[in-house]
Protein backbone atom coordinates (compact mmCIF):
# COMPACT_ATOMS: atom_id res chain seq x y z
CA UNK A 1 0.00 0.00 0.00
CA UNK A 2 1.21 3.11 -1.02
CA UNK A 3 0.56 6.09 1.55
CA UNK A 4 -0.30 9.80 0.24
CA UNK A 5 1.98 12.55 1.16
CA UNK A 6 0.30 15.13 -1.39
CA UNK A 7 -3.29 15.77 -1.94
CA UNK A 8 -4.64 15.32 -5.46
CA UNK A 9 -4.56 18.29 -7.69
CA UNK A 10 -8.26 18.87 -8.36
CA UNK A 11 -9.65 19.46 -11.68
CA UNK A 12 -7.28 22.29 -13.39
CA UNK A 13 -6.79 25.19 -16.09
CA UNK A 14 -3.39 26.42 -17.13
CA UNK A 15 -2.10 29.59 -15.37
CA UNK A 16 -1.48 32.35 -17.25
CA UNK A 17 1.84 32.16 -18.65
CA UNK A 18 4.96 33.53 -16.37
CA UNK A 19 2.27 33.07 -13.33
CA UNK A 20 4.30 34.07 -9.99
CA UNK A 21 3.50 30.76 -7.11
CA UNK A 22 4.77 31.54 -3.50
CA UNK A 23 4.48 32.32 -0.08
CA UNK A 24 4.56 35.28 2.30
CA UNK A 25 6.02 36.64 5.24
CA UNK A 26 6.64 39.85 7.27
CA UNK A 27 9.80 41.00 8.83
CA UNK A 28 8.57 41.41 12.47
CA UNK A 29 6.13 39.07 12.59
CA UNK A 30 9.07 35.93 11.79
CA UNK A 31 12.51 37.67 11.98
CA UNK A 32 12.56 37.87 16.01
CA UNK A 33 14.30 40.26 18.22
CA UNK A 34 12.80 43.40 15.99
CA UNK A 35 13.55 45.64 19.40
CA UNK A 36 14.02 48.96 17.63
CA UNK A 37 10.65 48.67 16.31
CA UNK A 38 7.19 50.20 17.29
CA UNK A 39 5.20 46.96 17.81
CA UNK A 40 7.68 46.27 19.95
CA UNK A 41 7.39 48.94 22.32
CA UNK A 42 3.64 48.55 21.98
CA UNK A 43 3.63 45.11 22.30
CA UNK A 44 6.25 45.89 25.84
CA UNK A 45 4.61 48.83 26.96
CA UNK A 46 2.68 48.53 30.60
CA UNK A 47 -1.50 47.60 30.39
CA UNK A 48 -0.51 46.67 26.65
CA UNK A 49 -3.32 45.26 25.49
CA UNK A 50 -1.39 42.45 23.41
CA UNK A 51 -1.97 38.49 24.19
CA UNK A 52 1.42 37.61 23.95
CA UNK A 53 4.97 39.73 22.35
CA UNK A 54 6.95 38.41 19.45
CA UNK A 55 9.71 37.96 20.85
CA UNK A 56 12.01 35.29 19.20
CA UNK A 57 8.90 34.93 16.68
CA UNK A 58 10.29 32.20 14.42
CA UNK A 59 13.84 33.35 14.24
CA UNK A 60 13.60 33.76 10.74
CA UNK A 61 16.47 36.45 10.67
CA UNK A 62 18.81 33.65 11.26
CA UNK A 63 16.92 31.09 9.40
CA UNK A 64 16.12 32.58 6.44
CA UNK A 65 18.09 30.37 4.25
CA UNK A 66 15.76 27.14 5.28
CA UNK A 67 12.94 28.45 5.09
CA UNK A 68 13.60 29.90 1.31
CA UNK A 69 14.72 26.09 0.74
CA UNK A 70 11.74 24.71 2.18
CA UNK A 71 9.74 27.03 -0.39
CA UNK A 72 11.83 26.10 -3.00
CA UNK A 73 12.26 22.43 -2.80
CA UNK A 74 8.04 22.34 -2.56
CA UNK A 75 8.07 23.90 -6.59
CA UNK A 76 7.30 27.45 -5.44
CA UNK A 77 8.66 30.13 -7.41
CA UNK A 78 8.57 33.32 -5.32
CA UNK A 79 9.03 34.19 -1.93
CA UNK A 80 7.59 37.68 -0.50
CA UNK A 81 9.28 39.46 2.65
CA UNK A 82 9.91 42.63 4.26
CA UNK A 83 12.74 44.51 5.10
CA UNK A 84 12.68 45.98 7.99
CA UNK A 85 13.09 49.93 8.71
CA UNK A 86 13.87 49.96 12.23
CA UNK A 87 17.28 48.03 11.49
CA UNK A 88 18.31 49.57 8.25
CA UNK A 89 17.75 52.98 9.69
CA UNK A 90 18.13 52.16 13.71
CA UNK A 91 18.68 56.11 14.25
CA UNK A 92 17.35 59.02 12.37
CA UNK A 93 20.06 59.67 9.29
CA UNK A 94 21.90 56.45 10.73
CA UNK A 95 21.51 53.57 7.49
CA UNK A 96 23.17 49.94 8.88
CA UNK A 97 25.27 48.89 5.61
CA UNK A 98 25.56 45.39 7.77
CA UNK A 99 21.71 45.39 8.01
CA UNK A 100 21.15 46.25 4.04
CA UNK A 101 24.11 43.29 3.38
CA UNK A 102 22.08 41.05 5.68
CA UNK A 103 18.44 41.83 3.25
CA UNK A 104 20.83 41.43 0.51
CA UNK A 105 21.80 37.85 1.28
CA UNK A 106 18.36 37.27 1.47
CA UNK A 107 18.06 38.31 -1.98
CA UNK A 108 20.95 36.33 -3.01
CA UNK A 109 19.78 33.44 -1.45
CA UNK A 110 16.48 33.24 -3.45
CA UNK A 111 17.94 34.23 -6.64
CA UNK A 112 20.54 30.56 -5.59
CA UNK A 113 17.13 28.41 -5.30
CA UNK A 114 15.68 29.77 -8.51
CA UNK A 115 12.75 31.57 -6.21
CA UNK A 116 11.98 35.27 -7.59
CA UNK A 117 12.55 37.66 -4.23
CA UNK A 118 9.32 39.99 -4.23
CA UNK A 119 10.41 42.64 -1.31
CA UNK A 120 7.60 44.15 0.52
CA UNK A 121 9.81 48.39 2.10
CA UNK A 122 7.50 48.47 4.91
CA UNK A 123 5.11 45.61 6.96
CA UNK A 124 3.50 48.05 9.47
CA UNK A 125 6.32 48.73 11.66
CA UNK A 126 8.03 51.94 11.63
CA UNK A 127 11.55 52.43 13.62
CA UNK A 128 10.88 53.37 17.55
CA UNK A 129 12.46 57.24 16.62
CA UNK A 130 10.10 57.16 13.91
CA UNK A 131 7.13 56.23 16.11
CA UNK A 132 8.36 59.13 18.65
CA UNK A 133 7.99 61.77 15.74
CA UNK A 134 4.57 60.32 15.44
CA UNK A 135 4.83 57.77 12.79
CA UNK A 136 2.15 58.83 9.74
CA UNK A 137 1.54 61.65 11.77
CA UNK A 138 4.82 62.96 11.57
CA UNK A 139 5.60 66.17 9.50
CA UNK A 140 8.39 64.90 7.85
CA UNK A 141 7.36 61.25 7.48
CA UNK A 142 7.13 61.53 3.92
CA UNK A 143 10.38 62.77 3.41
CA UNK A 144 11.82 60.26 5.92
CA UNK A 145 10.55 57.33 4.23
CA UNK A 146 11.60 58.74 0.89
CA UNK A 147 15.04 58.46 2.26
CA UNK A 148 14.50 54.79 3.68
CA UNK A 149 13.74 53.80 0.28
CA UNK A 150 16.52 55.16 -0.89
CA UNK A 151 18.72 53.52 1.36
CA UNK A 152 17.16 50.30 0.80
CA UNK A 153 17.34 50.91 -2.95
CA UNK A 154 20.94 50.26 -2.82
CA UNK A 155 20.50 46.29 -2.41
CA UNK A 156 17.53 45.69 -5.18
CA UNK A 157 19.91 46.34 -8.36
CA UNK A 158 18.19 42.29 -9.49
CA UNK A 159 14.79 42.51 -7.48
CA UNK A 160 11.61 42.78 -10.27
CA UNK A 161 8.80 42.97 -7.59
CA UNK A 162 9.06 45.25 -4.91
CA UNK A 163 5.68 46.21 -2.56
CA UNK A 164 5.79 49.77 -0.90
CA UNK A 165 4.18 49.61 2.28
CA UNK A 166 1.44 46.79 2.97
CA UNK A 167 -1.75 47.16 3.35
CA UNK A 168 -2.19 50.93 4.21
CA UNK A 169 -5.28 50.88 4.58
CA UNK A 170 -5.24 48.85 7.82
CA UNK A 171 -2.23 50.75 8.89
CA UNK A 172 -3.51 53.54 8.98
CA UNK A 173 -6.70 53.34 11.18
CA UNK A 174 -4.56 51.09 13.60
CA UNK A 175 -4.89 52.79 16.54
CA UNK A 176 -8.99 52.66 16.09
CA UNK A 177 -9.24 48.90 14.75
CA UNK A 178 -11.12 46.50 16.29
CA UNK A 179 -11.52 42.86 14.85
CA UNK A 180 -15.30 41.79 15.81
CA UNK A 181 -15.46 38.47 14.77
CA UNK A 182 -19.26 38.60 14.25
CA UNK A 183 -18.90 41.14 11.53
CA UNK A 184 -15.16 41.04 10.27
CA UNK A 185 -12.73 44.38 10.47
CA UNK A 186 -14.41 47.22 11.46
CA UNK A 187 -12.77 50.77 11.95
CA UNK A 188 -14.83 53.51 13.79
CA UNK A 189 -13.05 56.12 12.06
CA UNK A 190 -10.92 56.02 9.37
CA UNK A 191 -8.64 59.29 8.87
CA UNK A 192 -8.73 60.91 6.01
CA UNK A 193 -5.50 63.47 6.71
CA UNK A 194 -3.32 59.88 7.43
CA UNK A 195 -4.44 58.20 4.65
CA UNK A 196 -3.42 61.24 2.20
CA UNK A 197 0.49 60.76 3.98
CA UNK A 198 0.41 57.53 3.76
CA UNK A 199 -0.54 57.91 -0.04
CA UNK A 200 2.45 60.44 -0.92
CA UNK A 201 5.15 58.64 0.89
CA UNK A 202 3.87 55.57 -1.64
CA UNK A 203 3.95 57.77 -4.76
CA UNK A 204 7.26 59.42 -3.28
CA UNK A 205 8.77 55.72 -3.02
CA UNK A 206 7.29 54.45 -6.60
CA UNK A 207 9.15 57.72 -8.22
CA UNK A 208 12.22 56.56 -6.10
CA UNK A 209 12.37 52.82 -7.76
CA UNK A 210 11.25 53.77 -11.15
CA UNK A 211 14.71 55.82 -11.61
CA UNK A 212 15.90 52.38 -10.85
CA UNK A 213 14.71 51.18 -14.14
CA UNK A 214 13.85 47.83 -13.84
CA UNK A 215 11.55 47.65 -11.04
CA UNK A 216 7.90 46.97 -10.97
CA UNK A 217 6.15 48.85 -7.76
CA UNK A 218 2.95 48.88 -6.39
CA UNK A 219 1.32 48.68 -2.79
CA UNK A 220 -1.13 45.91 -1.44
CA UNK A 221 -3.90 46.78 -0.31
CA UNK A 222 -6.43 44.49 1.82
CA UNK A 223 -9.63 43.93 0.58
CA UNK A 224 -12.93 43.55 2.87
CA UNK A 225 -14.88 41.87 0.05
CA UNK A 226 -17.72 44.29 1.19
CA UNK A 227 -21.13 43.44 0.50
CA UNK A 228 -24.37 44.72 0.76
CA UNK A 229 -27.78 43.53 2.09
CA UNK A 230 -30.55 44.93 -0.41
CA UNK A 231 -30.99 48.71 -0.59
CA UNK A 232 -27.68 49.08 1.53
CA UNK A 233 -25.73 49.88 -1.39
CA UNK A 234 -25.04 53.66 -0.61
CA UNK A 235 -23.99 52.69 2.93
CA UNK A 236 -21.32 50.28 1.41
CA UNK A 237 -19.74 52.26 -1.11
CA UNK A 238 -19.60 55.41 1.75
CA UNK A 239 -18.01 52.66 4.49
CA UNK A 240 -15.75 51.78 1.81
CA UNK A 241 -14.43 54.54 0.35
CA UNK A 242 -11.84 55.42 2.85
CA UNK A 243 -11.06 51.87 4.22
CA UNK A 244 -10.30 50.78 0.67
CA UNK A 245 -11.22 52.10 -2.22
CA UNK A 246 -9.41 55.40 -1.75
CA UNK A 247 -5.97 53.45 -1.45
CA UNK A 248 -7.18 51.53 -5.02
CA UNK A 249 -7.53 54.56 -6.53
CA UNK A 250 -4.07 55.50 -5.42
CA UNK A 251 -2.92 52.53 -7.81
CA UNK A 252 -4.31 53.60 -11.02
CA UNK A 253 -0.61 54.73 -12.31
CA UNK A 254 1.67 51.94 -10.85
CA UNK A 255 2.91 49.00 -11.97
CA UNK A 256 0.74 46.69 -10.43
CA UNK A 257 -1.53 46.58 -7.22
CA UNK A 258 -1.28 43.93 -4.39
CA UNK A 259 -4.80 42.09 -3.39
CA UNK A 260 -4.95 40.84 -0.39
CA UNK A 261 -8.32 39.01 0.81
CA UNK A 262 -9.27 36.89 3.23
CA UNK A 263 -12.74 37.74 4.34
CA UNK A 264 -15.85 39.36 3.15
CA UNK A 265 -17.69 41.97 5.12
CA UNK A 266 -21.36 42.73 4.50
CA UNK A 267 -22.76 45.98 5.42
CA UNK A 268 -26.46 47.03 5.90
CA UNK A 269 -27.97 50.60 6.09
CA UNK A 270 -25.76 51.71 9.38
CA UNK A 271 -22.74 49.78 9.34
CA UNK A 272 -21.28 46.10 9.33
CA UNK A 273 -23.61 43.47 9.79
CA UNK A 274 -23.14 39.90 11.41
CA UNK A 275 -21.95 37.21 9.70
CA UNK A 276 -24.47 34.26 9.20
CA UNK A 277 -25.44 31.74 11.87
CA UNK A 278 -24.14 28.86 10.97
CA UNK A 279 -21.06 30.01 8.82
CA UNK A 280 -17.74 28.17 9.36
CA UNK A 281 -15.23 29.91 11.74
CA UNK A 282 -11.36 30.23 10.96
CA UNK A 283 -8.89 30.31 14.31
CA UNK A 284 -8.89 34.43 14.09
CA UNK A 285 -13.51 34.00 14.37
CA UNK A 286 -13.04 35.14 10.71
CA UNK A 287 -15.77 33.54 8.10
CA UNK A 288 -14.59 30.50 6.00
CA UNK A 289 -15.02 32.50 2.89
CA UNK A 290 -13.04 31.52 0.36
CA UNK A 291 -15.00 33.37 -2.64
CA UNK A 292 -13.38 36.68 -1.42
CA UNK A 293 -10.89 36.51 -3.45
CA UNK A 294 -12.14 36.48 -6.67
CA UNK A 295 -14.57 39.16 -5.51
CA UNK A 296 -11.42 41.00 -4.79
CA UNK A 297 -9.94 40.58 -7.80
CA UNK A 298 -12.39 42.33 -9.57
CA UNK A 299 -13.87 45.05 -7.69
CA UNK A 300 -9.80 46.20 -7.99
CA UNK A 301 -9.50 45.80 -11.68
CA UNK A 302 -13.11 47.64 -10.99
CA UNK A 303 -11.78 50.68 -9.26
CA UNK A 304 -7.99 50.46 -10.58
CA UNK A 305 -9.08 50.47 -14.61
CA UNK A 306 -7.02 47.30 -14.78
CA UNK A 307 -3.98 47.76 -13.26
CA UNK A 308 -2.14 44.09 -12.87
CA UNK A 309 -2.39 41.91 -9.91
CA UNK A 310 -0.45 40.42 -7.63
CA UNK A 311 -2.10 38.55 -5.06
CA UNK A 312 0.23 39.34 -2.30
CA UNK A 313 -1.73 37.46 0.51
CA UNK A 314 -4.56 34.61 1.00
CA UNK A 315 -5.06 32.07 3.64
CA UNK A 316 -6.54 31.10 6.55
CA UNK A 317 -5.93 30.55 10.29
CA UNK A 318 -6.66 26.80 10.93
CA UNK A 319 -5.23 23.90 12.81
CA UNK A 320 -6.82 21.73 10.07
CA UNK A 321 -4.31 21.47 7.18
CA UNK A 322 -7.40 19.79 4.87
CA UNK A 323 -9.42 23.11 5.40
CA UNK A 324 -6.43 24.78 4.63
CA UNK A 325 -6.12 23.10 1.19
CA UNK A 326 -9.53 23.00 1.14
CA UNK A 327 -9.72 27.02 1.41
CA UNK A 328 -7.19 27.22 -1.14
CA UNK A 329 -8.47 25.44 -3.76
CA UNK A 330 -12.00 27.77 -3.39
CA UNK A 331 -9.74 30.78 -3.21
CA UNK A 332 -7.46 29.54 -6.47
CA UNK A 333 -10.55 28.64 -8.29
CA UNK A 334 -12.25 32.01 -7.48
CA UNK A 335 -8.94 33.60 -9.09
CA UNK A 336 -9.19 31.39 -12.38
CA UNK A 337 -12.40 32.81 -12.65
CA UNK A 338 -11.42 36.09 -13.05
CA UNK A 339 -8.64 35.31 -15.14
CA UNK A 340 -11.42 33.81 -17.02
CA UNK A 341 -13.37 37.40 -17.22
CA UNK A 342 -10.57 39.31 -18.13
CA UNK A 343 -8.60 39.85 -15.06
CA UNK A 344 -4.49 40.33 -15.58
CA UNK A 345 -3.56 38.46 -12.55
CA UNK A 346 0.56 38.29 -12.35
CA UNK A 347 0.60 35.45 -9.64
CA UNK A 348 -0.45 34.10 -6.01
CA UNK A 349 1.39 34.47 -2.74
CA UNK A 350 -0.04 32.39 0.11
CA UNK A 351 -0.58 33.81 3.36
CA UNK A 352 1.64 32.49 5.26
CA UNK A 353 5.01 30.59 4.61
CA UNK A 354 5.06 30.03 7.75
CA UNK A 355 3.57 29.60 11.26
CA UNK A 356 4.30 33.02 12.64
CA UNK A 357 3.38 35.98 14.99
CA UNK A 358 -0.59 37.15 14.02
CA UNK A 359 0.59 41.06 15.56
CA UNK A 360 -0.43 39.88 19.47
CA UNK A 361 -0.46 36.32 19.37
CA UNK A 362 0.56 32.59 17.95
CA UNK A 363 -2.31 30.89 18.18
CA UNK A 364 -3.90 31.66 14.47
CA UNK A 365 -1.57 29.47 12.19
CA UNK A 366 -1.97 30.45 8.75
CA UNK A 367 1.36 28.61 7.51
CA UNK A 368 2.18 26.11 5.11
CA UNK A 369 4.92 25.10 7.51
CA UNK A 370 4.56 24.64 11.29
CA UNK A 371 7.45 26.14 13.48
CA UNK A 372 8.01 24.71 16.95
CA UNK A 373 7.89 27.29 19.78
CA UNK A 374 10.86 26.05 21.56
CA UNK A 375 13.18 24.67 18.90
CA UNK A 376 12.01 26.53 15.91
CA UNK A 377 11.91 23.29 14.45
CA UNK A 378 10.63 23.76 10.91
CA UNK A 379 7.85 20.86 9.69
CA UNK A 380 6.32 21.05 5.99
CA UNK A 381 2.22 20.66 6.05
CA UNK A 382 1.01 18.70 3.12
CA UNK A 383 -0.51 22.01 1.72
CA UNK A 384 3.34 22.66 0.99
CA UNK A 385 3.60 20.45 -0.82
CA UNK A 386 -0.53 20.74 -2.66
CA UNK A 387 0.67 23.90 -3.57
CA UNK A 388 4.17 23.70 -4.99
CA UNK A 389 2.62 20.50 -7.09
CA UNK A 390 0.10 23.04 -8.15
CA UNK A 391 3.36 25.10 -9.05
CA UNK A 392 5.02 22.26 -10.47
CA UNK A 393 2.36 21.12 -13.37
CA UNK A 394 1.70 25.39 -13.58
CA UNK A 395 -2.09 24.87 -13.37
CA UNK A 396 -4.94 26.70 -11.06
CA UNK A 397 -7.98 24.44 -10.06
CA UNK A 398 -10.79 24.85 -12.67
CA UNK A 399 -13.15 27.86 -12.75
CA UNK A 400 -16.39 28.38 -10.28
CA UNK A 401 -18.90 28.53 -12.58
CA UNK A 402 -21.72 30.45 -10.60
CA UNK A 403 -23.81 33.63 -12.00
CA UNK A 404 -22.24 36.74 -11.94
CA UNK A 405 -24.75 37.66 -9.39
CA UNK A 406 -24.35 34.79 -6.92
CA UNK A 407 -24.09 34.85 -3.11
CA UNK A 408 -21.82 33.87 -0.62
CA UNK A 409 -21.24 30.17 -0.80
CA UNK A 410 -22.78 30.09 2.52
CA UNK A 411 -25.30 32.69 1.63
CA UNK A 412 -25.55 36.37 1.82
CA UNK A 413 -25.78 39.34 -0.49
CA UNK A 414 -24.38 39.54 -3.86
CA UNK A 415 -20.15 41.22 -4.04
CA UNK A 416 -19.64 44.45 -5.58
CA UNK A 417 -18.34 42.85 -9.22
Amino acid sequence: MTLRTTPPLPAAVPAPDGFLWGAATAGHQVEGGNTNASNWLLEHQPGTHVEEVSGDACDSYHRYPEDIRLLADAGLTAYRFSLEWARIEPARDEVSRVQLDHYRRMIDTCRDRGVEPVVTLHHFTVPAWQHHEGGWYAPDVVDRFRRYVEAAATILDDVRWVVTINEPNMMVNQADARIDTEVGVSWPGPSPHASRVIAAAHHAAVEVLRGLGHVRSGWSVANQDYQALPGAEQARDAWAYWREDFFLEQSRGDDFVGVQAYLRTIIGPDGPVEHPADAERTLIGWEYYPAALGHALRHTREVTGGVPMLVTENGIATADDARRIAYTTGALAGLAAAVEDGCDVRGYLHWSLLDNYEWGSYRPTFGLVAVDRSTFARTPKPSLAWLGSLARAGVLPEPERVPADAGAAVGGPPARR
